[in-house]
């Protein structure tokens, strides 16, 4: 495709966008009217939203417009999974400047509808209009099939925590890519395009989940979110972190310990949750603390002691 977003014009950037997406059975009515329909068997609508901003989320010298189209529909998905939800549906608002190549926007399209076909989801519809910086504002839908959602406020004293997912190789790909490398691939590929555990969510809430969040500000800030919500303690052994050789390689090579990285690197969007001590977990869950009653105020400590050192994401801190 030649040309620039300008010269499209808004309606034919529409109709490119529309026309290459797919539907799915929970949509009844998709792009073209002033709304979509989608179903919502369980009467209840599980509803998420976030925004990107380049230069603050993204960047294009670092991922193509695809790479962003998946990482925005993953990390907005995840957060679905999250409450033990099916995702449904998704709705973009997109800004670019005119100049912009119309090849950029088609390719994020490609991304979302790709990362929503992973998730069993589909893009319903959105709105694009001309602004300076590129900004992706994404909603997600998803169905509780007649389950409670799972929050952060149902961990109990006693519960034991897992994850599912990788934690800190987003972390690690954005220290590689920082120092203006492209390899080890697969962690770059990790902050590129985060594989959330879609599935595991729901199934997590069938199994008994308590309290369940995604990890997208850091293991500790992301369990600090359930200990404060449900008035608890959560101790994390590192030891039953999972720390792959090659992100200790990549850790030795930029100063950086790696276990920084797995408990306080966003953005992976694994799936943390506290269930029953009795509970079985499934395979892929790993076990990795414990949950116990706040003695004062609720906190996460990392092998009993509290964890003083920085990381965990906040959009209003320093950079």
């Amino acid at each position: 495709m030649k040309g620039t977003v300008g010269e499209l014009g808004e309606f034919g950037l529409i109709r490119e966008l529309t026309s290459r997406l797919t539907t799915t059975p929970a949509v009844q009515l998709g792009p073209g009217d002033d709304a979509a329909v989608v179903a919502a068997p369980d009467r209840r609508v599980v509803a998420t939203t976030d925004v990107l901003l380049e230069g603050r989320h993204f960047r294009r010298d670092w991922s193509t417009a695809y790479d962003v189209g998946r990482k925005s529909a993953a990390q907005n998905l995840a957060d679905v999974a999250a409450m033990g939800a099916v995702p449904t549906a998704l709705l973009l608002g997109l800004v670019v400047p005119a100049d912009l190549p119309a090849t950029w926007p088609v390719e994020l399209m490609d991304g979302l509808r790709d990362e929503c076909h992973v998730a069993g989801a589909a893009v319903v519809g959105g709105d694009v209009v001309r602004g300076e910086t590129i900004t992706v504002a994404i909603t997600a839908l998803g169905d509780l099939r007649n389950r409670e959602p799972v929050t952060r406020a149902g961990a109990r004293p006693g519960d034991i925590v897992a994850v599912t997912g990788w934690l800190g190789w987003s972390a690690a790909g954005y220290a590689v890519l920082s120092r203006g490398f492209r390899s080890p691939r697969a962690f770059v590929e990790a902050h590129r395009r985060p594989e959330p555990p879609y599935h595991a969510g729901p199934a997590a809430a069938e199994l008994g989940a308590t309290a369940m969040t995604d990890v997208s500000d850091g293991l500790v800030a992301d369990l600090g979110h359930i200990a404060a919500a449900s008035g608890v303690c959560i101790d994390v052994t590192s030891g039953d972190l999972d720390i792959p050789a090659q992100m200790t390689d990549i850790g030795q090579a930029v100063g950086v310990d790696p276990l920084q990285w797995v408990l306080t690197g966003g953005e992976d969007h694994a799936l943390v949750a506290t269930f029953p001590q009795s509970t079985k977990l499934p395979a892929r869950w790993r076990m990795i603390g414990r949950v116990d009653k706040a003695l004062s105020t609720p906190q996460v400590t990392v092998d009993g002691a509290p964890w003083d050192k920085a990381g965990g994401w906040d959009h209003f801190g320093d950079d």
